[in-house]
């Protein structure tokens, strides 16, 4: 137990996670101001229980029911005759090579052609539905546009929204209000959700980029709950859900078959992403966090480097989905339509021409996101 308290003691030393001459029983809240508790982190776990079985109820008895009354159905795609040669040569490489699907087809002595129709009904079988992508995204537009609302009703009458020094003045001994406190434990406990249901969502090709922007998103929000940089933390939440709400929004129009719908929305996501993400992001918050900041507060500590390096991950990551965006966009300009989805939706890349481009999760997604702080 002393070796493991020493560890403790060594990990949550106030000369790693708090500025100078500042220990934690300065953060102790009282009466005068009420610190952000690290213990409240615990909250988040058991609400993400809650936000991933609202997430259920509403899939089931609104987002679907919705989607069959646009005419979405919830089809099975046609499954492969049951055949244990192909499948176990499947599940050990389903990416098959001329060879190998030749050497099956005179093993099982069939021809190379049905050998190749089993693979794509194989591989088909295992897409979600039309309809399921439809209440995945239905989900994820649902949310953002809450947490955007609720954002800006929580940050409209705070100092720091005007005026992003504020973000500095008297750190650390800042106050948290209860509409802060909400606006980090429901965004917690919403990317904790996205972390699990990601493993059982639809599964696309930038699957790690999403995995590593939901725990980058995760720890950005504990990073600065701890640090006490709620403030910094609360814009990035902010600027990162406004765009979301448009991209799930356009998929799932796209889902629907409501073609004209899906390209003006997706036009209008793409000119939010690049103003949001690439321009109030790294303009305003990324570079009063690591250029403002330091001139502010004088002396900074290891944390806020590593809460910084953070939000650097979270622009690569920015950039690399603008990048899908722009070809996105430069498609749909060639073809006239929103055609495909660069982000197949199974790992295999199958063809999913039902599908639209996303680049986050929306996660977002979103950075603290949910690129979330996400």
């Amino acid at each position: 137990m002393s070796l493991v308290r020493k560890a403790l003691d060594i990990f949550w030393s106030p000369a790693v996670w708090l500025p100078p001459n500042i220990t934690w029983a300065d953060l102790e809240p009282n009466d005068k101001i009420q610190y952000a508790d690290y213990r409240h982190l615990l909250y988040p776990f058991p609400m993400a229980i809650l936000m991933l079985s609202l997430r259920y109820l509403m899939e089931k008895f609104g987002f679907a029911p919705l989607a069959m009354s646009l005419g979405i159905k919830a089809s099975k795609p046609k499954k492969a005759p049951p055949n244990d040669v192909l499948e176990k040569a499947y599940q050990h490489n389903s990416k098959m090579k001329h060879k190998e699907v030749l050497g099956i087809a005179k093993q099982l002595d069939i021809s190379e052609r049905q050998v190749e129709r089993w693979l794509r009904l194989r591989k088909t079988q295992e897409k979600p539905s039309t309809l399921v992508k439809f209440c995945e995204s239905s989900w994820k537009c649902s949310y953002y546009s809450y947490s955007f609302i609720y954002g800006i009703l929580c940050l409209w009458n705070k100092p720091w929204l005007w005026n992003i020094n504020e973000c500095w003045t008297n750190y650390p001994h800042q106050s948290i209000s209860s509409d802060v406190w909400w606006y980090y434990m429901i965004s917690l406990s919403f990317y904790w959700s996205l972390t699990v249901s990601q493993f059982f969502d639809v599964i696309r090709k930038d699957f790690w980029q999403m995995f590593i922007h939901h725990i980058a998103t995760v720890l950005l929000i504990m990073f600065s709950w701890v640090c006490n940089l709620h403030r910094a933390g609360s814009l990035v939440l902010l600027v990162h859900d406004l765009a979301d709400i448009f991209l799930e929004c356009a998929k799932a129009a796209k889902y629907a078959k409501y073609q004209k719908f899906c390209d003006a929305i997706f036009g209008f996501f793409t000119i939010i992403w690049i103003i949001t993400r690439l321009g109030f992001f790294p303009f305003w918050i990324l570079y009063n966090t690591a250029i403002d900041a330091p001139r502010i507060v004088n002396t900074m500590f290891p944390a806020y480097y590593i809460f910084n390096g953070l939000l650097s991950l979270l622009l690569v990551l920015n950039l690399y989905w603008t990048s899908l965006i722009l070809k996105i966009a430069y498609n749909a300009l060639s073809a006239g339509q929103m055609e495909g989805d660069i982000r197949s939706s199974s790992s295999d890349e199958v063809s999913d021409d039902s599908g639209i481009s996303s680049p986050l999760d929306s996660n977002n997604h979103n950075p603290l996101t949910n690129s979330k702080p996400k």
